[in-house]
């Protein structure tokens, strides 16, 4: 049996016989506080009312009949017996401090007095007293004792405070200080009670000659502490008050909490208590604020198989079941929650113990409810089928990817719903598109508890038989329920073999729901069960569809995404460079990685240009989709096109800040809606002949610069705003590279992301190229080896470009004066390098390009003019001029005399065309190599 704290005995629990004691009349009602009529409240409830109430009269909380009153007295008798004994103490302390004060001081005066110069030459002077006694009264009075007596070793005064009394004898024992120790003694003198102190006076060899007595009355000494005894009084008195004060709010918070009863009241209600608290079958906890047990009564030990040691301990640390562990640590309020406990349904009911000023806590009652389980299994089934209805709402989908969509149904099911689960999809519905009269399903996910079982596997088609329960379910859109495959000919019709070892293996139910969005049926979903021997029934049918039903449009979502993400990047690759066009200016790598979470509008381009040079672009377009890679392919071929006319880098690219703002503006137009698109851009032209670059770039990152010997440095090419925005020019910045130097240029997906700033990307790239290989390919591997394993959300495109220089042996240069005559002796200057360079096969056709090309600049440009000739690739011919116009190619008439020279240019070589220079323009022209 549980008892409460205190309670000695052992017998059981009993109500009490006997009269209950008369009410005092102190305890009575006013009218005003009566019961209300047909009530007939307690003594208990009548005086906790008036208690909370605050009208309890004082004479209850210092009266000797309640509890609270005896306690009161109690205190009171021992407070005051401390104070008493405290005081007691206090002045035999100070009587006992004045004492040894007086014996200490006068020793010291003494000691003082007898080994001060001049006192033993004192002694032996004709008239002792003449010499010691003004000394001695002096020292009296500076010390504060009550006298100071110089005699001789017979004990003959030679001072004294009454000069009547020199020359007597000293009254006192003189014997020990004459054997020359230092005495003390108490007397009673004339002056009262005092304490006298004698010290011997020694001369040079160690004999005593006189001796010196000082004495202090212990009334003198212990005037402070009887001045002082008044306060110390009074404080006694207030520390009294106060401790009386403190016992009164004790006394009456007891008063209140015992509710004014004496000693018998309490010790009846607590055995009423005791009896009813352990003879009703329900159990009954109390909990404290803490969470800890503070009791449990027999029937609730017996519910939860409580330890015997359960009071005092934490509810956490009682090994109970966790959902009712955690109700009564929370102290919430609970009504009729059915909670299991091992065997039982225990019917669990919490109030708090706070309420209307009480202390923290909860009480909680234990009812057990066996007749309820079958109620509450039922409630258990619903529940957990709830809760795989929630869980499939938020674990199917998380991807759009098809395959890994039906792998999470499959999951989720098994091994709450099935043993064993298969999903079957028609193969145009995994690359995106829409089955049209399919007769066979792929198998797509399969997830079991044994990895054994006979069925498909993933991977495998499946052909469609009509009968089969899975043909019957996609041609009817509604579930089918086989609880008994060893009785259904129409599953085993569709394999067998296969059904044969189904069978075996222990697979006895299924149910096929079509996997439908829609109108549109993409698959079939199979419930397959083996452990538990019942077959599915007609609820099971309906929360397998609601299941599918969920999932469906999932897998719709993410077949729909996979057809918009394959024609976008296909659409993407289409408008990306296939293969890089020869040159040989710069041995390139590159790699391109599309985003996983949509196609990005990232590109780049090696654009030959003439003179030997080659341009390198790398672009991005802000945002994903089609739209992005529609305006990616648009930047593109504007690119091709503006390069086409040799334009400086700046120039190009404020060519595409016009071309992006149209763009936005067309958008704004037509949807009503502010401008989104915007893009950055990096565009380098490399001249392979003077083994400088020029580069400008609108909002993009820096090119990455390394050196032969491998250092690695971020040139300074000032950044210009983002194309689209407008208003602000495009500077360029030119470098001269060493051969063998390698431009590394990407989009900002390689250095930045979410969680990593760009800073800390250019960081990391620029330890990658520090440790890659001299090869463009090994540069890239390096550098996307080193990305942190994180998911791609931004499109990555990287070129790697490693200069070559042209050499001086293939380059040949001429200045042409500014005269006709001069084109002759350069065509057989001509003539002569291009034997040189075994290229005789082409001096006459290149005798009469630079011919026509220099004439018109000597007619129609200015000085200085210049001829140089590039045996690259192809044979390029170049004519510098200070001239800007810049000649037209047209057809001459038949009655014209002139006209036909860039004709003839054009016709001879494989392409020509004009670039400019801030000194002028230079006309060109290339012919393939024989």
């Amino acid at each position: 049996m549980v008892r409460l704290p205190g309670r000695s005995g052992g017998g059981p629990a009993r109500r009490p016989d006997g009269p209950r004691p008369p009410q005092t009349p102190d305890r009575t009602h006013d009218q005003d506080e009566g019961p209300a009529r047909g009530s007939s409240p307690t003594r208990v409830e009548r005086d906790g009312a008036r208690y909370r109430r605050g009208q309890r009269p004082l004479r209850e909380a210092v009266g000797g009949r309640s509890v609270a009153g005896q306690v009161f007295v109690l205190q009171v008798v021992i407070v005051l017996l401390l104070v008493v004994a405290a005081v007691v103490a206090l002045v035999l302390q100070v009587r006992h401090d004045s004492t040894v004060e007086a014996r200490n001081r006068s020793v010291a005066v003494a000691q003082a007095f007898a080994n001060a110069p001049g006192t033993l030459e004192a002694l032996q002077s004709p008239d002792p007293s003449a010499v010691l006694q003004p000394r001695a009264e002096a020292a009296r009075r500076a010390t504060d004792v009550d006298f100071i007596v110089v005699m001789n070793t017979d004990g003959v005064r030679y001072t004294h405070p009454k000069p009547d009394r020199i020359g007597k004898k000293f009254v006192g024992d003189i014997g020990p200080a004459l054997a020359g120790r230092v005495t003390t003694e108490d007397i009673t003198g004339t002056i009262g009670p005092l304490v006298q102190a004698v010290v011997p006076i020694k001369d040079a060899d160690g004999k005593v000659v006189g001796l010196v007595s000082a004495g202090i009355t212990t009334a003198k000494v212990g005037g402070t502490a009887n001045q002082q005894l008044p306060l110390l009084l009074m404080a006694a008195a207030v520390g009294l008050a106060l401790a009386t004060a403190g016992t009164y709010l004790v006394s009456r918070r007891l008063l209140r909490q015992t509710h004014g009863l004496g000693p018998h009241e309490m010790t009846r209600m607590y055995e009423h208590h005791d009896a009813v608290l352990h003879a009703v079958r329900e159990g009954v906890l109390i909990v404290g604020g803490e969470g800890r047990l503070l009791l449990a009564n027999d029937e609730a030990h017996r519910l939860l198989d409580l330890p015997a040691d359960a009071e005092g301990r934490h509810v956490l640390d009682l090994a109970l079941p966790a959902d009712i562990a955690g109700l009564l640590a929370s102290g919430r309020v609970a009504t009729d929650e059915v909670h299991r406990v091992r065997d039982r349904l225990l019917a669990v009911n919490q109030r708090p113990t706070d309420i209307q000023g009480g202390p923290p806590g909860s009480v909680a009652t234990l009812r057990d409810s066996t007749e309820l389980r079958a109620l509450s299994g039922r409630a258990e089934v619903a529940r957990e089928r709830l809760d795989m209805l929630y869980d499939a709402t938020v674990g199917i989908g998380t991807s759009l990817d098809v395959t890994r969509t039906a792998e999470e149904l499959a999951e989720l099911a098994v091994p709450r719903f099935a043993d064993f689960v298969t999903v079957d999809l028609f193969d145009p519905v995994l690359s995106g598109g829409e089955p049209e009269e399919a007769t066979t399903l792929r198998r797509t996910a399969l997830s079991g508890i044994r990895e054994d079982a006979p069925l498909y596997k993933v991977g495998e088609r499946i052909p469609l038989v009509d009968s089969a329960p899975q043909a019957r379910g996609i041609s009817s859109g509604k579930a089918v329920l086989e609880p008994r495959l060893a009785e259904a000919t129409g599953w085993h019709a569709q394999d067998p073999e296969r059904s044969a070892q189904v069978m075996e293996y222990g697979i006895h139910s299924l149910i096929a729901v079509p996997l439908r969005a829609g109108n549109l049926v993409l698959g079939a979903v199979s419930f397959w069960r083996s452990e538990k021997p019942e077959p599915f029934d007609t609820e099971e049918v309906a929360l397998a569809e609601e299941l599918v039903t969920r999932a469906a449009v999932s897998i719709d979502n993410a077949r729909r995404y996979t057809r918009e993400h394959t024609m976008a990047v296909t659409l993407q690759r289409s408008l990306l460079p296939r293969r890089l066009p020869e040159q040989d200016a710069l041995d390139i790598a590159y790699k391109y990685l599309p985003a996983q979470a949509g196609v990005g509008g990232d590109w780049f381009d090696v654009l030959p240009l003439s003179g030997a040079r080659v341009a390198l672009v790398v672009g991005d377009v802000v945002g994903h989709g089609l739209h992005a890679a529609a305006t990616m392919g648009r930047l593109r071929t504007a690119v091709h096109n503006f390069s086409a006319l040799d334009l400086p880098p700046d120039e190009l690219l404020s060519l595409l800040d016009e071309l992006v703002a149209r763009i936005d503006q067309d958008e704004a137009e037509e949807s009503g809606n502010s401008p989104v698109t915007g893009a950055t851009c990096l565009y380098a032209v490399y001249d392979p002949v003077a083994r400088r670059c020029t580069i400008a770039r609108a909002g993009h990152p820096p090119p990455a610069l390394v050196h032969p010997d491998g250092s690695v440095e971020y040139p300074d090419v000032p950044a210009g705003p983002p194309l689209g925005l407008g208003g602000l020019p495009f500077e360029t910045a030119d470098l001269e590279l060493a051969e063998g130097s390698r431009l590394v240029l990407y989009t900002d997906g390689l250095v930045e992301d979410r969680e990593r700033d760009i800073d800390v990307g250019l960081e990391l790239l620029r330890a990658a190229l520090e440790r890659s290989g001299p090869s463009p390919e090994d540069t890239c591997r390096a550098v996307l080896d080193a990305r942190p394993p994180s998911r791609a959300i931004d499109d990555i495109a990287l070129i790697v470009a490693r200069t070559r220089a042209l050499a001086a042996d293939r380059i040949a240069e001429w200045q042409v004066p500014g005269d006709p005559a001069a084109v002759s002796d350069l065509r057989a200057s001509v003539s002569r390098q291009l034997s040189r360079w075994g290229l005789e096969e082409l001096a006459f056709t290149t005798e009469l390009i630079l011919s026509e090309l220099v004439t018109n600049a000597i007619r129609y440009g200015g000085d200085p003019i210049r001829v140089r000739v590039l045996f690259d690739r192809t044979l390029i011919c170049e004519v510098f001029d200070s001239s800007s116009t810049s000649p037209h190619l047209r057809y001459a008439a038949m009655t014209d005399e002139g006209g036909r020279g860039l004709f003839l240019v054009a016709q001879l070589s494989e392409r020509w065309g004009t670039r400019y220079t801030p000194a002028g323009k230079v006309i060109w022209a290339e012919q393939p190599l024989p």
